[in-house]
């Protein structure tokens, strides 16, 4: 039977948006899984620290996986997934954090207070997403919007097809984000300040790999201390910015199929 790769998203992008990916894991002999978006099912509502986020995967891979598996994040993703492994050592064979910042010591103790003081909508990037455009006439104009801004720009052609197909859907005759912008913000305005404790208190049991972008400034924010702590020797760089999976699709594949094939062979 194939190992299994539970796939979880970066905020904002349905994990849709990363097929290149997931076809070359497949091609590799992989068995993908992905929930769609995180925070949009009334079960799983999004609060502080996010643990109803954490328990929607975990109620994915019992309820849909049903196996044990290799779990690989993108930013928000990679973080749900490392709160999943600390919650249900049991579930997680390996895991693989790409681009998501530890936020641990001062820097978490800065979001925190954030957080108590109703500060934090002015300096996470909920602060961006609440204002972001929701409506296009069509999913052209679409991609002609995303395709104009330099950060886009950056993207793998194909990649950016695959989030105007699957990161929009039709709606009262327009074309609108299928992420809603409200609970993209929530994510971001209620970013976990606890992981230091977690770790200390309930580290994960399997092996942990770690992929920064070289122009990430997600990462120079969050710090990294965390992270190599967490990866030691599988941390690894890749050229680009915090969204180097949509950048660069068969460097990000080929390297996470790399680091799960030392954490196989250790196992």
């Amino acid at each position: 039977m194939a190992p299994t790769l539970v796939f979880s998203h970066a905020n904002g992008f349905p994990a849709g948006t990363y097929q290149q990916l997931f076809k070359a894991w497949r091609a590799a002999g992989w068995r993908v899984q992905a929930l769609e978006k995180f925070g949009h099912d009334p079960r799983f509502p999004v609060t502080s620290n996010w643990p109803r986020l954490r328990d929607q995967l975990v109620d994915f891979i019992e309820t849909e996986v049903r196996a044990p598996a290799y779990l690989v994040g993108h930013s928000l993703g990679g973080l749900v997934s490392l709160l999943a492994a600390c919650r249900r050592p049991e579930l997680v064979r390996g895991l693989v954090l790409l681009d998501s910042p530890v936020i641990t010591g001062w820097r978490a103790h800065y979001v925190r207070v954030a957080k108590l003081t109703g500060l934090m909508p002015r300096f996470s990037p909920g602060r961006v997403s609440r204002m972001r455009r929701e409506e296009w006439p069509s999913r052209r104009a679409v991609a002609e919007h995303y395709g104009a801004k330099p950060v886009f720009a950056r993207w793998d052609p194909q990649v950016l097809a695959d989030y105007v197909a699957t990161g929009t859907r039709h709606h009262s005759g327009k074309t609108v984000l299928a992420f809603d912008r409200a609970v993209e913000t929530r994510i971001y305005d209620t970013l976990p300040h606890q992981l230091g404790t977690l770790l200390r208190r309930h580290p994960p049991r399997c092996p942990v790999a770690f992929v920064a972008g070289t122009r990430s400034s997600e990462i120079r924010q969050g710090g990294l201390g965390a992270a190599r702590a967490l990866a030691g020797e599988r941390f690894r760089w890749i050229e680009g910015s915090h969204l180097y999976p949509m950048e660069k699709p068969a460097e990000t594949a080929a390297l996470v199929l790399e680091l799960l094939a030392g954490m196989a062979t250790e196992r």
